[in-house]
């Protein structure tokens, strides 16, 4: 027997029911979050010649460095063998540098190098200007609300989330 879902946090009561999936809010922000990213990669791919993967990898590596394989693949969303075959490629082109971890031998500490950082300063000013763009499309009003709701989603995505 199905159980019913949990009230809303809010204590506000729930909205229609979807009809659909495309009804299902999560359904729609998955959807408007692969068109952001389509355009990114699009653009990433013409301009700079990286994969949107590439271009998480080198902007994480470029604002926290040196990260672990393990850490990158948990910062980026992507699993440790994709992110291993992207840093792998990355390495290869030498725009990411393998070296020593400095608290366990056995790890590996990955950073950019110096040709990598060049192309990371001009990937995150694209990505700055995008994320401009998309701020620029709201009232002020609306983006404190979004920010707002991305804020409480996440959260109550976490607190749904069961442990591994």
């Amino acid at each position: 027997m199905p159980h019913p879902p949990p009230p809303p946090p809010s204590g506000l009561p729930p909205g229609p029911e979807p009809a659909t999936i495309r009804d299902l809010l999560s359904y729609r922000i998955h959807r408007l979050a692969n068109a952001l990213s389509r355009g990114a990669a699009r653009r990433y791919r013409l301009e700079f010649g990286v994969s949107l993967m590439e271009w998480r990898i080198l902007a994480l590596l470029g604002g926290f460095a040196p990260l672990t394989l393990r850490d990158l693949a948990r910062e980026s969303g992507l699993d440790k063998a994709q992110a291993s075959r992207a840093v792998k490629a990355l390495v290869a082109r030498g725009l990411v540098e393998r070296a020593t971890g400095t608290q366990d031998a056995r790890e590996v500490a990955l950073r950019l190098s110096a040709e990598g950082a060049r192309l990371q300063d001009g990937l995150m000013q694209a990505a700055r200007a995008r994320d401009a763009a998309f701020r620029a499309a709201l009232p002020a009003e609306t983006l404190a609300v979004l920010e707002e709701a991305i804020r409480l989603l996440q959260a109550e995505a976490r607190r749904q989330t069961p442990p591994e």
